[in-house]
Formats: C-alpha cells, sequence, structure tokens
C-alpha cells in the first residue's frame, strides 16, 4: 500500500476506527503495528509512507471489520498500485 495524500490517509484512519477490533500492519521484518492505538499510528502511517508501504500486510483481527478496510481500498485502487 502506497499512500499519496493526507486525504487518503485520514480517510483510511477514519476507516480503521470504526473498526471493532484490533487492524495491524505487519511487515517482513516482524514489526506488527496496531493501528487502534494512536501511537502505532504514527508509526504504521510513517512505514507504508516510506518506501517499503507496498511490503505491508494488512490484518483484521476480527473478519467482521474486513469488508470495511475492502471496500476502501476498492475505492483507493492507487493505494494498491491499481489504477
Amino acid at each position: 500500500m502506497k499512500f499519496s495524500t493526507y486525504d487518503e490517509v485520514k480517510e483510511f484512519l477514519d476507516t480503521v476506527d470504526t473498526c471493532k477490533n484490533d487492524v495491524f500492519l505487519k511487515s517482513m521484518y516482524g514489526d506488527v503495528y496496531n493501528l487502534k492505538s494512536k501511537l502505532s499510528q504514527y508509526l504504521g502511517v510513517a512505514a507504508l509512507l516510506s518506501e517499503h508501504g507496498d511490503e505491508l500486510e494488512l490484518v483484521c483481527s476480527n473478519k467482521e471489520d474486513e469488508p470495511k478496510l475492502i471496500r476502501f481500498l476498492t475505492s483507493h485502487k492507487s493505494i494498491l498500485g491499481v489504477e
């Protein structure tokens, strides 16, 4: 995932905030950011904005939260590198 505008980041975090349970970003290096924590959000967003943002995996602890994030990502295909 690669964010290019502040509005995309804000909308993504707003979507995460609507989730009932934890939402994590996991890196291939073993880093795990709980996006429901405001402190971890700063670190997670920094990772998303870095050159390794496309190497992060988005994981929901509650399967019921997945459709919210899927809707966000399908409406912002540029974040996934799909036009």
